[in-house]
Parts: structure tokens; sequence; C-alpha cells
């Protein structure tokens, strides 16, 4: 698995009293129990094979915490967790095992699931990790914007999307660095992997477009298409996903231009044409450009550079920990306006 950065991993510590509980014992005969056998001071590492598996933590200390999790490749799972002293908090979320564990073209990564511990005074009191019986999954189709990268100082939105949502979804990260809709159709590890994983139900959220750079208005429709009628094949529920704007400025501190709003060399307008198949084909549909272009814009110049990673790497469309994570509750508050994920399901506050 990626492990966050060495300062962060020397402040994490598990509470000093916890009550050890086998690795795996029997669970209604049948299911194994993970517990706090397989966690060290710094992370969990759980030997179970890919899957989705719900996972219920015990926080607090005798000292006042506060507790973060990530898990997998870099994934946000559960938000800091303030707990006062002498108290415990139990929390619960589901989690998606695979192999390759992030990009569907990267690196296998570790087998099995591994947890890692981090906010401002992490403390583990007790963990079960249980076969999920009954999950709603969530599949993400994008690029690197989407995906769950690799690496600091980096972060997709959908690496972020699972902190805000409770026991019962997981999320299936597809997304890919370097993407099209041409080259996600095209190639085996993509879409022809995640179509035949689609169950009845499933949500299926795609965001296409800051690499169809050179692909015409007529193709991009058509594998936009393609894609919604593979989901409803498998009997999923897809949701089109306008991409997130770059942040590049016009001299009147708007974003109206071909770049910010993703026009591509042959006059294509990516968010455009989503909207019109969503509505052509009765799709539900996520406009993230206008939500993330008002965000920018009314932050300015200076105040959105922490939303990307201008200040790392004079990067305008990649986001940071920070801006992925605003922009997956962006996601999460259109899944719960919408309907398309129950309220008891998702995480607000």
């Amino acid at each position: 698995m990626r492990r966050f950065t060495p300062a962060v991993l020397a402040a994490l510590t598990l509470t000093t009293a916890l009550t050890a509980v086998p690795a795996a014992q029997a669970h209604d005969g049948r299911s194994p129990v993970l517990g706090i056998a397989a966690c060290t001071g710094t992370a969990c590492h759980f030997d179970v094979p890919p899957g989705t598996y719900d996972v219920k933590v015990l926080l607090g200390g005798e000292a006042a915490s506060s507790t973060a999790i990530a898990g997998e490749t870099r994934r946000t799972l559960l938000p800091e967790t303030v707990v006062p002293a002498g108290e415990r908090v139990a929390r619960t979320f589901t989690v998606n095992v695979r192999t390759p564990e992030g990009e569907p073209t990267g690196v296998d990564g570790t087998p099995g699931l591994d947890l890692v511990l981090g906010g401002s005074a992490p403390a583990l009191a007790d963990i079960r990790v249980t076969p999920a019986r009954h999950t709603r999954q969530v599949f993400l189709v994008g690029d690197s914007t989407v995906c769950d990268q690799p690496g600091d100082p980096y972060s997709g939105w959908g690496q972020q999307l699972p902190q805000y949502l409770r026991k019962g979804v997981s999320v299936a990260n597809y997304a890919d660095s370097g993407e099209s809709t041409v080259t996600y159709l095209g190639n085996p590890r993509l879409w022809a992997t995640v179509q035949p994983q689609i169950h009845r139900g499933d949500l299926v959220m795609i965001q296409l477009a800051h690499n169809d750079k050179t692909t015409d208005e007529a193709t991009y429709r058509t594998n936009l298409e393609t894609l919604v009628a593979g989901v409803r094949e498998k009997g999923g529920r897809p949701v089109l996903v306008t991409p997130i704007v770059r942040r590049w400025f016009n001299a009147d501190g708007t974003l109206n231009n071909g770049t910010a709003l993703l026009v591509n060399g042959l006059g294509v307008d990516h968010p455009a044409v989503v909207r019109s198949v969503a509505a052509a084909r009765d799709v539900p549909l996520i406009d993230l450009t206008a939500k993330t272009k008002a965000l920018v814009e009314s932050l300015g110049t200076e105040g959105s550079k922490a939303l990307y990673l201008y200040n790392e790497k004079r990067d305008n469309t990649h986001t940071s920990v920070h801006g992925a994570t605003v922009y997956a509750g962006l996601v999460r508050d259109e899944l719960l306006a919408q309907h398309l994920v129950p309220e008891g399901l998702v995480r607000v506050g």
C-alpha cells in the first residue's frame, strides 16, 4: 500500500490500553472477524482476498483524541473524528479491496486490506473487519482528476469521496490517469474490466473529458452514449459528471475561456456535450463544471490556489488533497440532493 509521509507516520500512536482480539475467528459460523491483533502502532493489515468489507472501529482513549483513517492507495475512508478524554466512539465504513488497489493500469499494491491512522491525535481502541453482505457499489469511471492518485501531493476527488459515505456504500474507483473516452473504452483493463462487475442498482459515475483533446464531437458523444448503454445493460444506474474546471483565470477574474471550461482544440465543448447526452438519454447529471467554476471564481486567483497544485507544481488542473476533498464534498451534496444514494448512507457535517 501507499503510506503517508514520514512526518505523519511518526505522529501516529495506538491507545496503550488495547484489548487484544484474535486476527481471525468464527463469525456466525462462516465468515472471519479480523481485529486489533492485525494492527501495529501505525497501521493495520488484514490478509483478505479482493472483495468488499465492512469496518467497525472504536476510537478514543484516556486522553482526548482526533483520528482519521485512510486505506489502500491513500483513500480517505473516515474523516477526522474528535473523541473527548476517557470516552469511546464507534464508527463504521465499507471499503473496496481490489488488485490493482489504485489506478487500474498501475501497480498491484499490497495484497489484502491496509489501513493507516491519521489525525492530530489518533487513538484506536478496537477494530473489526467483516465481509460486507448488502452493499451499494459506486463505480467511478474517470481520469487523473478522479482517480486514486498514488503519491503526494496529488489527489483525485474520487479518492476523497469514501469519507462522505457510511457503512453500506462502497466506492470502487476505476478512474485512471491520462484516459479519454476513447482510451477508456479501448483498454481491456478499463471499461472491459469494470462493466462485468456492475450489478443491478449499482451507481456508475462517469467523468471523462480532460484528455479528449483531439476527440471530435460526434465521437465524444457516441462514446458517452456507449458507456451509458453499457451501464444500463448490466442493470446499473449511470450518472454523467461534467469535468472539474481548470484554474485558468481571465483578467476580469472569471473562468470564461476554453482552457478553464474544457473546450478542446476542435471546439468541442465537453461539458455542453455531457449535459446534452444526459438530457437526451434521461441520465442524472452532476454539473461539476458549473459548481467548481462558481467556487473557484468566488475564491479568486489567490484563494483558489490551495484547491489545485499551483503552489507545489504550478499545476492548475490537478487538485491537492484539500481541493479533492472540497470537490468530493460537492459530489456528496449532489448525491444527496438528487437522491442517488439514500440519505442515511451519506455522511454530512
